[in-house]
This record gives C-alpha cells, structure tokens and sequence, in this order.
C-alpha cells in the first residue's frame, strides 16, 4: 500500500505551482438517481452525474502573481492537484475550476492566510505528472 505525506504535495494553476501552500481538499461525489420499483424489497440506484470542489488554503503571497494571482474570483484556471509531489508518475487529479470564493484570514499573532474555494467544470481527470 502507498503513502504518502502531505508536504509533498502541490497545486498549480497551470503549469505554475501555487506558492505557500498550507493544505488543499478535493471532494467529488455523485448523484444518484432512484430507479426502485413496485415488489422491490430494497431501494435501487443508479450513478447519474459527478460533481467536484475543492478548497486551496494558503499563506497569502501577493508576490505569485502566476499562483495565487490567477485564482481570482470569477475567473477559470485549469488545475492540478498533486497529492504525492512535482516527480515524472507522481499522481495528479487535473480539471478546470472555476474560483468560486476568497477568504483573507489577519490576525495580530499570526501569518495571513488566504483560502480559495473551486467549483470544478466538468469533472477530475485521473493521472500523472
């Protein structure tokens, strides 16, 4: 079974990695659309369509003009999530998302923080780097 660490893994807008990255989720689930019928003794289901998220948190860097800057709100970037590192056969989950939120976290003891949250547009491709 493989592991691997989260300080390996990276975001890119594109080509470019995303700079000071605190952590990253993707969620995808799936509809279901119910196809039970009468003398059934248990609900059925089929899969109907895949929807995804995902949620990038950071330390706000206002300098990664071609990272942070591109995920502005609005805007549609293609992205890739990889979870095991920036290595040839390293896994990424890829799609084109569109920035659907921006959170700015200040505190006085603190670092600031940035979160940007995605709605991606047509599904996860699986693959590798």
């Amino acid at each position: 079974m493989a592991t691997f660490k989260g300080n390996d893994g990276t975001v890119k807008s594109g080509s470019n990695a995303i700079a000071q990255i605190i952590s990253f989720t993707v969620d995808e689930t799936a509809d279901t659309i119910e196809t039970t019928t009468m003398g059934d003794a248990a609900k059925t289901y089929v899969a109907s369509f895949k929807d995804a998220t995902a949620t990038v948190e950071t330390y706000f860097d206002d300098t990664d003009t071609s990272g942070q800057g591109t995920l502005t709100v609005g805007s549609s970037v293609t992205v890739n999530f990889q979870m095991e590192g920036d290595t040839t056969g390293d896994h990424k989950l890829s799609g084109t998302a569109i920035i659907t939120g921006f959170s700015l976290g200040v505190s006085a003891d603190g670092i600031n923080t940035a979160t940007y949250t995605m709605q991606i547009s047509g599904g996860l491709t699986v693959g590798t780097v």
